[in-house]
Formats: structure tokens, C-alpha cells, sequence
């Protein structure tokens, strides 16, 4: 039996993330924008709030914060009135609907969504099973439920707003995705609630050469700081999605502590951006990351 306790998909992660190294390319160089167009609307910053839930100080305040850096925000598990609070900020906000197996409080909330001005929504798939076992797992008081490929059909044609799986991990996954009509993919392994995961990021090149421009990749897990996000950048994501980072500040500043995490980290993606000659987000050039062998 293999040693467990080198499965922690966030340390093997981090781990990956620390090997990449970046080359200089200050000569002729200009300073940088961070903005990005995403699905028509402009961002400041491709650093986004990831979809936590239960946050103590409320989930508006998390979302209120994204808006007021110019950022995306996503947002996870609440009940009706909670979201209703979120949506009223009036931020961006794409939420992460859990795979429940009662199908229609998927749909209820799809509508809701979708009623009250969201940007998008959305399933984190890999919420469905157990980490350590395939039984269906239980979030509070509600059941999960591993989604046929046909629900998951069912739920994307249910809207008209973006429709993003959370938890895809494989070009398989974003292929399939592509096919029955999601916008967008987050990879992501859920805080190591898949064993042994490839790090997100490491898939990036071949699924975005899979895929093309066809669909929204966005980066989730251990993402640390804009340092971090710059090479995932660079490797192929169109967006960053970040949540651990922003939990003391928020739990200590408020909306004021988000927004002023998420502008740090833009001034550090800036600072890799203008030192690689990348003008842009979209000009960041893979090639300016090395794998340092050293380093592993």
C-alpha cells in the first residue's frame, strides 16, 4: 500500500508551482495593464475570489470586496436570502451550485440566479463523492448526488447565463465539457478532496491546445499570491481563482480587506508582467517559464 501521506493534492501542488521559475525580459519593456475581457465584460484584474462558503462576516461583504477591486467573484454553498445579498452588491458574481441530488433545488437556484442578476453559475462536480470512497457525500443537511452526463446536459440548457463545472481536471473533462455547451471549466482538485491530483495548472498547455479559445479556464487551488498567478497565467488560464488569501483579511477588514488583497496581488502580477515584456494579460508568453529541476 502506497504512503498516504504524500497525497495531499495541495502540497504536491505547491510544490509544482514553486519549480517554475521565470526569465527576464526587461529590455524594451512597458508597463503593463492587468485588465481582461471576460465573456464581454471588462475586469481590472484576472485575479478572482474563489467559491467559498460559511464565511462568518457573510458572503456579500466576500463578493462586495471582488467589486471593488474590479474583479470577478465567485461565491459558494448559501441559501436563497444569503445569495439575494450577494447579487444586490451588485457585483460579478458567478455561483457554484453543489450537485445535490434533489434536482430541483439545482434548478430552483439556477433560476434564482439567474433572476436576480447573476454573471454566471455554476457546479464544483467533484463535490459529489466521498474523498476516500465513491459514495455520495453529505453537505450539512443535504445530499449529494454524482450527476449523469445527461443532468449535467440538462442543468447547462437549463440557462441562459455562462454555465462553468468546477473540479474538472483533465482534457477529457474539458472537452466533454465544451460539448454540451459550458462556457467555462475551473480545474480544480476541491482542497484536496481528490487524492493524488495533478496539479491544475500542470494541464493548462494541453487543454487549452485542446480546446483553443473555446472555453474559459480558470485556475483553482493554492494559488498564493500574484507571483503564483502570473505563471498560471503564463501557462494558459484566462482567470485565477484565489480563497484562502482573502479569509484573515476579510475576517479582520471587511469588503476593505478583499479589495485591498486582490490590488496586492494585481501589483505583484504587474510587477512579473512588465519584467517579461507582457504588455498584457493575453501577451504573457509561456515561454518565459522554466521547470527548475533544482528546485524539485
Amino acid at each position: 500500500m502506497s504512503d498516504n501521506k504524500n497525497a495531499n493534492s495541495i502540497q504536491i501542488a505547491r510544490k509544482y508551482l514553486d519549480s517554475l521559475v521565470v526569465e527576464g525580459r526587461i529590455l524594451g519593456a512597458v508597463h503593463p495593464t492587468s485588465q481582461v475581457t471576460i465573456l464581454g465584460k471588462e475586469f481590472e484584474t484576472p485575479i478572482m475570489t474563489a467559491a467559498l462558503s460559511h464565511l462568518k462576516p457573510g458572503l456579500a461583504g466576500y463578493a462586495e470586496g471582488a467589486k471593488a477591486a474590479g474583479a470577478l467573484a465567485s461565491v459558494g454553498m448559501c441559501e436563497e436570502p444569503e445569495m439575494a445579498q450577494v447579487l444586490a452588491t451588485g457585483a460579478s458574481v458567478i455561483e457554484i451550485i453543489k450537485p445535490y441530488a434533489d434536482k430541483e433545488a439545482i434548478l430552483s437556484r439556477i433560476r434564482f440566479a439567474e433572476a436576480n442578476g447573476a454573471f454566471g453559475v455554476g457546479m464544483d462536480v467533484e463535490h459529489s463523492v466521498n474523498s476516500d470512497d465513491d459514495a455520495d457525500s453529505m453537505v450539512g443537511p443535504y445530499a449529494m448526488k454524482l450527476p449523469t452526463l445527461e443532468e449535467l446536459k440538462e442543468y447547462v440548457a437549463s440557462t441562459n447565463l455562462p454555465f462553468f463545472f468546477k473540479g474538472a481536471l483533465s482534457v477529457q473533462d474539458a472537452l466533454t465539457a465544451r460539448e454540451i455547451g459550458a462556457a467555462g471549466i475551473i480545474l480544480s482538485h476541491h482542497n484536496s478532496l481528490m487524492k493524488w491530483a495533478i496539479p491544475p495548472y500542470a494541464l493548462l498547455k494541453d487543454i487549452r491546445a485542446a480546446v483553443g479559445d473555446d472555453l474559459i479556464l480558470i485556475a483553482d487551488g493554492g494559488i498564493e499570491d500574484g507571483f503564483d498567478a502570473f505563471k498560471v497565467l503564463a501557462l494558459g488560464a484566462d482567470l485565477v481563482s484565489i480563497g484562502k488569501p482573502f479569509i484573515a483579511p476579510y475576517n479582520t477588514d471587511g469588503v476593505e480587506g478583499v479589495r485591498q488583497t486582490i490590488e496586492t496581488m494585481t501589483k505583484e502580477l504587474k510587477a512579473l508582467m512588465v519584467r517579461t515584456g507582457s504588455k498584457d494579460v493575453k501577451s504573457i508568453d509561456p515561454s518565459v517559464i522554466h521547470e527548475a529541476w533544482w528546485l524539485k
